[in-house]
């Protein structure tokens, strides 16, 4: 089943929105170009990351500065588990996730 998340048009470089889902926290965001769909929980210890600071392509979590490749989602500077990503679905002119 789709669940539609988001206006393609709404999709611009910079974007970042969160949407609660069966329970879970997704953070869909718009990076160099690619959308993107993530938990937006920090694998370390659970902080949301919709506040995380961005650059370079480093995911940089606001709680104990934890570094993330974005596109990979490996940690750079701790050892633990990477980001969670989640595939994205269209239909039409939305974007969202297949349930």
């Amino acid at each position: 089943m789709f669940v539609a998340l988001e206006h393609l048009l709404s999709l611009e470089e910079g974007y970042r929105r969160v949407f609660s889902l069966q329970g879970r926290s997704l953070l869909l965001m718009v990076v160099e170009g690619r959308t993107l769909l993530l938990e937006n929980r920090c694998p370390h210890q659970g902080a949301p990351l919709h506040n995380a600071t961005l650059a370079a392509g480093v995911l940089r979590c606001a709680r104990h500065g934890i570094e993330f490749e974005l596109l990979s989602g490996r940690a750079l500077n701790a050892q633990c588990p990477g980001l969670v990503h989640l595939p994205l679905a269209y239909a039409a002119d939305r974007v969202g996730i297949e349930l």
